[in-house]
This record gives structure tokens, C-alpha cells and sequence, in this order.
């Protein structure tokens, strides 16, 4: 089963993609969660018990504590998690925000609102 994690302090968005998680019962481990620091976490303690990353990470470019381009770049510095999958979101369509989020190491930029299915599809 592909493991999906989804950062975003929206809790309006974290309920919106859970929810269609659910009604479309999508083949999906989903992680929610609010904060990149709370990702974070839950990564590296996966990784001390011998799990798998996520095929893919996703957090969105706008949050208070720590962006998502502040994630990716984390990440991208951490030996392991250089191959996890790793996408920025958000409800911009600026160009300098694709720009911005790919340059930091994302490998997809996505618009909200997620299209799940498509997502894991395109795995």
C-alpha cells in the first residue's frame, strides 16, 4: 500500500483530503499532519524503527512555523529521506512559487485543491 504524507496547517485542507481519502476509498496509507516539525518527527522516528519512508511527502508552500520550502530543503539534506518523493502545494499559481519549490528540491508542484486519486496514480 503507497504511504502518503500531507503536511498542512490548514485544518480545513488536512480534513478535505483525509475526507476524500475515505469517500473515494482510495488505496492509501494517509498521514495528516499540522506542522512540518510534527512530520518531521514522525519521519525520523519511522526511520529508527526500521520503516520505509513515505513514497511521498507533500506539504504545503504557506505555513507560519517552517514553509514547505523549508521542509523540502531539510529533507533534501538528510541522507535518509534524499530519496523519498517530495512535492510542494499550494493554492498559488504564481509562477515564482513553482519556480521557488522545484529550485528547493521538490520533484512536483501541485494546486489545491489535491486531486488524491490522480496523486497516487501518478506514483
Amino acid at each position: 500500500m503507497t504511504t502518503l504524507f500531507y503536511v498542512d496547517d490548514s485544518k480545513d485542507d488536512l480534513f478535505y483530503l483525509d475526507y476524500i481519502c475515505r469517500r473515494q476509498q482510495i488505496d492509501v496509507d494517509l498521514f495528516c499532519f499540522p506542522t512540518a516539525e510534527m512530520a518531521l518527527e514522525a519521519l525520523e522516528m519511522r526511520a529508527a524503527e526500521g520503516k520505509t519512508s513515505p513514497e511521498l511527502l507533500v506539504a504545503d508552500l504557506y505555513m507560519p512555523l517552517d514553509s514547505g520550502i523549508g521542509l523540502i530543503t531539510r529533507l533534501r539534506l538528510d541522507d535518509r529521506f534524499k530519496a523519498m518523493r517530495l512535492a510542494i502545494c499550494s493554492g498559488s499559481d504564481a509562477a515564482e512559487d513553482r519556480a521557488r519549490s522545484l529550485e528547493a528540491g521538490a520533484d512536483a508542484y501541485m494546486e489545491k485543491p489535491l486531486d488524491l486519486a490522480a496523486i497516487i496514480h501518478n506514483l
